[in-house]
């Protein structure tokens, strides 16, 4: 699983779904907002899709290694992670999530599906587990 928000998270996740790993890079945004904020001449951009990895202005230039630069490091980590014993088969999905995923999914290779709303899932799906072992044991809130 590939969470892209202000951080990149991505954790490997058994089909029992025990956690068995991952790995944290900064977020695109995050990153385009400390180059803007670190380096002389730089200002902060939008972050849109360029129109080549070949930027023609300092702009299209910061887009180009934002959205390319955060695909390579993306697809990078998760075929360094598929080179390790028990993930290399077909039976291996990877899920993205995340407020900049749709701006990096065109331009991934290693991504299988996008759900926009995993996380909330995720937190109805604990919420539920902790609800039914608790039932009876809640405080109503006041």
């Amino acid at each position: 699983m590939i969470d892209f928000g202000s951080s990149i998270c991505v954790d490997v996740v058994s089909a029992k779904g025990e956690f068995l790993g991952g790995a944290i890079a900064p977020g695109v945004q995050v990153s385009s907002d400390a180059a803007a904020a670190r380096s002389a001449g730089l200002r902060r951009v939008e972050l849109t899709r360029p129109r080549s990895v070949l930027g023609k202005n300092t702009v299209e230039c910061m887009q180009a290694g934002a959205v390319f630069g955060f695909a390579g490091l993306v697809d990078g980590l998760v075929g360094r992670i598929r080179e390790l014993d028990g993930f290399t088969g077909t039976d291996v999905a990877v899920v993205a999530t995340g407020h900049t995923a749709p701006l990096l999914l065109p331009e991934l290779h290693t991504v299988d599906h996008y759900d926009q709303h995993l996380t909330l899932h995720g937190l109805r799906l604990v919420f539920e587990r902790n609800r039914d072992s608790q039932r009876g044991r809640l405080k109503t809130a006041r």
